[in-house]
């Protein structure tokens, strides 16, 4: 199928499209006509990725409501109505039980809420229309929760659900949702995860392009989940029938990570589980 004309004169805002998945789309859509909106927090990265498509940057924040409302202004009066918003940008933050209030405040305003501001704001006037497209990048840790890291697999799986909450209740009304899953991608993220995280994601680690070329798919098709890494699936559906299962090689994986991200625990420490009803129990 040509796909060259395929969002013509068609407006799409990407955040976090200064560099990596974010970047990938751009390029992605503008090859297909597009007009594109590249938002990112750093604003150098935001014009460079819009002056290498031929589209504007609008740098800021857009995970907080103010920035959301100003990118979705902003965008509205460079380039016209918004027919697809891309809600890329995220953070990923790693660590045991001790992870800081503020970095889970942190993953959860960027990972979750900046797709829930965004949506709200876009999904009435899409609705009155017909048609628009929200694309939900997530992750693989939104499907299958990853040793350490705890506050982007939970917010990632939160995000996931959200992109599922938007596409049972709009799709009736027109509106087209995507939940894009990758595992790694060489990108900054990835290099900026450490010695675990590059050990447990780097080998099958993707381009950020084949990101792209998955989505792209996906919209061919209308399909909801996008797999860039399609091992995924399986994994995800051995996680549904056999959670222990999952469990077990997750904690293996973990313990043989370079950095620790399943904490040692002495056998003296970590007693049996006294029983539910004690031996001489009536009951």
């Amino acid at each position: 199928m040509d796909t060259a004309s395929l969002f013509e004169n068609q407006v799409v805002v990407v955040t976090g499209g200064g560099r990596g998945i974010g970047a990938a789309y751009a390029r992605m859509f503008a090859a297909r006509g597009a007009r594109v909106v590249v938002n990112d927090l750093n604003g150098d990265a935001a014009r460079e990725s819009a002056a290498a498509v031929g589209g504007v940057a609008v740098p800021g924040d857009a995970s907080t409501e103010a920035g959301v409302e100003h990118l979705i202004r902003a965008a509205r009066e460079l380039a016209g109505p918004i027919d697809i918003y891309c809600a890329n940008a995220g953070v990923a933050r790693a660590g045991l039980i001790d992870i800081p209030e503020k970095a889970w405040e942190l993953s959860w305003q960027v990972n979750v809420m900046a797709h829930v501001r965004a949506s709200r704001a876009l999904m009435p006037q899409w609705v009155l229309q017909g048609h628009g497209m929200f694309v939900s990048t997530v992750s693989a840790a939104g499907l299958l929760s990853i040793p350490g890291a705890a506050p982007y697999a939970v917010t990632k799986h939160a995000a996931f659900a959200y992109a599922e909450w938007l596409a049972m209740t709009y799709a009736d009304a027109g509106l087209r949702v995507h939940a894009v899953c990758p595992q790694g991608v060489r990108t900054q993220m990835l290099e900026e995860s450490g010695p675990a995280g590059k050990a447990l994601m780097e080998e099958s680690a993707i381009e950020a392009d084949d990101v792209a070329t998955a989505l792209l798919a996906a919209i061919l098709t209308g399909q909801f989940l996008v797999l860039p890494h399609p091992e995924v699936g399986a994994m995800y559906a051995g996680r549904a029938t056999d959670p222990d299962r999952w469990l077990k090689g997750m904690r293996r994986q973990g313990k043989s990570l370079p950095t620790q991200w399943i904490p040692k625990v002495a056998p003296q420490d970590h007693p049996a589980h006294p029983p539910l009803v004690a031996p001489n129990s009536p009951l």
